[in-house]
């Protein structure tokens, strides 16, 4: 799943809280940990930034593993079903 131009697809947003500008994501392979550079893109969404926190079962934490339902703060919209990529 590499992809030279969109990095290592990590995750999917399954869900995205405006009042917050965060995003529910099911990380389906890798991980991902604060400091790590993300892109977001789906239909109508394209963007990047650094990872600065995350939240596992309503709890922060440093970093989080395939397999696991996060939320993170983003930047942007972002829309269900937009795919989450590590550069």
């Amino acid at each position: 799943m590499e992809n030279e131009t969109l990095g290592q697809e990590i995750g999917v947003i399954v869900d995205y809280y405006s009042k917050v500008n965060a995003a529910g994501i099911e990380l389906k392979s890798g991980d991902i940990k604060i400091g790590d550079k993300i892109r977001v893109k789906g239909h109508t969404t394209d963007f990047e930034q650094v990872v600065e926190s995350i939240q596992l079962d309503n709890r922060p934490v440093e970093e989080a593993n395939r397999g696991d339902s996060i939320g993170i703060k983003i930047k942007d919209k972002a829309r269900k079903g937009d795919k989450v990529y590590k550069i």
